[in-house]
Parts: C-alpha cells; structure tokens; sequence
C-alpha cells in the first residue's frame, strides 16, 4: 500500500526525524523557552489549503510543526484539538525546511487573534 504523501506524520516519524538531527549541545539562546509538543494539527494557508501537521514544540510567542510538503512563508491559521477543546492561532510562518522522508519541518510565530476568517 502507497502511503498518501499529504497524510499528516506521525509520533514515530516525528521521533526518528528528531533522532537524525540529534540534541545540540549549546544552551538554548531564545528569549522563551520551548517545550516539546507532539499533538496532530492542521494548517490553513491563505489560499485555503489544509495541510495535516504534527505539532515539535511550542513557547509562549511561536510553535514548530513537521508536515509532508512545503509550506510558504506567511501568515497561517494553524488548528489543534484535545479531546475537550478545540484551538485555534494565527501564525506567521517564519521558515520552512525540507528533512528526511519527504516531510519538511517549519516554524513560526503567534500573531494576535483577529476576527474569525
């Protein structure tokens, strides 16, 4: 069986892929830190694409998602759910990178919430 090359990645390809990269061994930089986060997500583009996501991490001003193909630039509305709520962010993504398998990893920043679109 083909697996379908939009389909949203999952935990064990989110593992290996972070495996291959490897832990840096310099301390984290950022202004805020970040926690791991791995829950499937959905990106909206702006053309209205949906993409299926897995969530990498998440700090207080941005998030990291794995995906099967490239995501633009640009302002998103990324969507999350638990099994009682449902939450919704407008994102800026920052960048985009392709990585092993044909998943590309991406990150960006939280952006304030505006009227529903």
């Amino acid at each position: 069986m083909t697996q379908d090359p939009w389909s949203r990645p999952t935990v064990d390809d989110l593992r290996r892929i972070l495996e291959s990269i490897g832990k840096v061994n310099v301390s984290n930089c950022r202004a805020n830190e970040r926690l791991e986060l791995s829950v499937p997500a959905e990106i909206r583009t702006q053309r209205g694409n949906t993409i299926a996501a897995m969530t990498r991490e998440i700090s207080r001003t941005g998030i990291g998602m794995l995906h099967r193909g490239a995501v633009t630039p640009g302002d998103v509305i990324v969507r999350m759910a638990s099994e009682t709520r449902e939450f919704q962010y407008n994102v800026r993504v920052e960048w985009c990178s392709p990585c092993d398998n044909g998943m590309f990893m991406s990150g960006g920043r939280f952006l304030p919430n505006t009227a529903e679109t």
